[in-house]
């Protein structure tokens, strides 16, 4: 017996001493040069880290870096995915889709919310995150200024430090770590022209240059490096949506007017396409199928569109290639069928 247990400490001493010289060696992968241990690492599915970062602290540093997103994305090993969200049985929740495997998943629940999202959050992605910001709270339907960052990587959620202000039906975009926001409105149903940036990583509110006027219930997005904010309305015209959007230089924070960007009096909530130089379109127009409630997730060389045939019908999703040319209809499972009421590409 006690050679046996002599035996057995032997043993978790050599494996303790293996995992300390894992733990403290400078290499990736003990044997091989350090490019070739980080060009193993950078294949890794995303789905891998959460078990992968356990290997070691080196490891799990680099693996929820911004340094090893960058290396990814360059060496073209990320992919898009679809994050929607969803009403469904009157829950509001978030939903993951693949569209190069067709795989279907549902994201954890935000720990403040168990029972479904904020009504009407705004989403947006950065650097393999997802960004959830503001709503109503669906117990009290107040608007709350919540941020809620989901890490792909880790598959957990975390909570962010809030918007500075309270607002509602706003445009959000992400761009290079940063999530910009504009318009929208207050409390008290007023229109907003404010607009403010947030960096994940630094957990940081900036206040940025306002618009040239008040935007409620407009559109973001971001095309090259410029946030687009598309119609709205002013406090005084309520529903009287415009035609003209504005657009931000991400890279100097300066905004300008587009006149006649778009079609006046139509909602541009999340079914806002963008075709050729730039010019801009409505979804529920290129296909029957879609003539309501569209919204349209960029998806690389694709789109994802969903939408309803007429008002109270049940939501049909296809992959459309190009700029509407062609719709192809895609299976969806029944617990992911319901209404799309926003979403966002993320490269994950």
């Amino acid at each position: 017996m006690l050679t046996a247990n002599k035996k057995k400490k032997k043993k978790k001493k050599k494996k303790r001493e293996k995992m300390v010289s894992i733990e403290l060696s400078p290499e990736l992968i003990p044997g091989l040069p350090e490019e070739i241990g980080l060009d193993c690492l950078i294949r890794f599915h995303y789905s891998t880290y959460r078990v992968a970062a356990r290997v070691c602290r080196r490891w799990q540093q680099l693996l929820q870096s911004r340094e090893l997103h960058y290396l990814r994305k360059q060496a073209g090993y990320t992919r898009k995915a679809a994050c929607l969200v969803q009403l469904l049985n009157n829950t509001t929740d978030s939903a993951g889709f693949d569209p190069v495997s067709g795989i279907w998943d549902r994201i954890d629940p935000v720990p403040k919310y168990p029972y479904g999202l904020p009504l009407f959050c705004q989403i947006a992605s950065s650097e393999g995150k997802l960004v959830v910001m503001g709503g109503w709270d669906p117990s009290s339907y107040d608007p709350v200024r919540d941020v809620f960052i989901y890490d792909f990587t880790t598959q957990r959620w975390g909570q962010g430090k809030q918007m500075p202000e309270t607002r509602s039906f706003f445009a959000p975009g992400g761009f290079e770590g940063r999530i910009i926001v504009a318009g929208g409105h207050d409390e008290n149903k007023n229109a907003l022209s404010t607009a403010w940036e947030y960096d994940v990583d630094r957990d940081e509110w900036t206040e940025l240059a306002r618009m040239s006027q008040e935007r409620d219930e407009c559109q973001g997005m971001v095309i090259g490096s410029e946030f687009w904010v598309v119609s709205g309305y002013r406090t005084d015209n309520q529903g009287g949506f415009e035609g003209s959007a504005e657009l931000m230089d991400l890279r100097t924070g300066e905004w300008r007017r587009s006149e006649e960007a778009w079609k006046a009096s139509q909602c541009p909530r999340s079914c806002v396409g963008v075709g050729k130089e730039k010019k801009l379109f409505y979804w529920g127009d290129c296909d029957s199928a879609i003539r309501v409630g569209a919204c349209a997730v960029p998806l690389g060389e694709g789109t994802l569109v969903s939408g309803s045939a007429y008002q109270g019908g049940p939501q049909g999703f296809f992959l459309v290639e190009g700029h509407g040319e062609r719709f192809k209809r895609i299976d969806v499972p029944p617990q992911f069928s319901g209404f799309v009421q926003s979403g966002c590409s993320l490269d994950i």
